[in-house]
């Protein structure tokens, strides 16, 4: 793993390198930059490290100014004397935001995030979907609401009052949190689409459960997993085996 420190005091620069390399040897500190200036002009000679410790006070700016000259931003932890700058320093790709002095215990704790998270490409369809899912729901394009036709008249439901979803007879119905059950003009397959997969999870063909609803879970047959929900179905409510693995992971998010 490359390093860089962009750091202008040489005594805290030094400081963070020995930690560093205290924590991992393995880790390659491949320069120590001591200004914004010394910082722009290395990263237009050299590829990107993998990982950029960065003082946001500098001698000539600040590391936010470094930030927006370059094309390719790499992870980042800040280090810095000031806490209020937190909030914007996390609108950047950053891992960890350390306050001087720097301890040992803190920086190997950000250390190891970042090789967690390098252990899960953001290319890899685990980490998209989650990154997707955080975004839309930031955004709000997730249903918040349906408008169901019941006779002449509509009726408003929230998703939030949904509890969970099902296929019966050619037909999807939702059931609410207060045991209404109402016909709905989607499939199971578009419902997990517009839903929030944080809150809503395909068990089997058949149903798309809210977590909320889960009131046991209960061992059951050929690896599968037994479900008591609130309000009680007339069916059975198992999760079929080749969803169980990717369910107690949804489960324990």
């Amino acid at each position: 793993m490359d390093v860089v420190i962009v750091e202008d005091e040489q005594l805290s620069a030094e400081r963070l390198k020995h930690l560093v390399l205290k924590i991992d040897n393995s880790i390659n500190v491949k320069e120590i930059l001591p200004s914004v200036e010394m910082a722009e002009e290395w990263f237009r000679d050299n590829s990107p490290p993998d990982l950029l410790l960065l003082d946001i006070q500098l001698s000539d700016g600040t590391g936010f100014d470094l930030l927006k000259t370059l094309n390719t931003i790499p992870s980042i932890i800040f280090t810095t004397a000031y806490d209020e700058y937190a909030l914007k320093a996390f609108k950047y790709n950053s891992i960890e935001y350390l306050l001087k002095p720097i301890e040992e215990a803190h920086l190997a704790n950000a250390l190891q995030k970042f090789k967690e998270l390098n252990r899960m490409p953001l290319e890899s369809d685990g980490l998209r979907q989650k990154m997707d899912t955080i975004q839309k729901s930031i955004s709000g394009e997730f249903k918040r609401r349906f408008l169901i036709k019941i006779g002449e008249q509509f009726q408003n439901v929230e998703v939030n009052n949904i509890s969970y979803l099902y296929y019966e007879k050619g037909g999807c119905f939702l059931v609410t949190n207060e045991a209404k059950r109402l016909p709905i003009d989607y499939s199971l397959d578009q419902l997990e689409e517009i839903l929030n997969p944080m809150d809503f999870f395909r068990i089997n063909r058949q149903f798309l459960i809210r977590s909320e609803a889960i009131e046991e879970i209960h061992t059951y047959l050929n690896s599968r997993l037994l479900l008591k929900l609130k309000p009680e179905s007339e069916s059975e409510i198992i999760v079929s085996r080749d969803r169980v693995n990717n369910f107690k992971r949804w489960m324990d998010c």
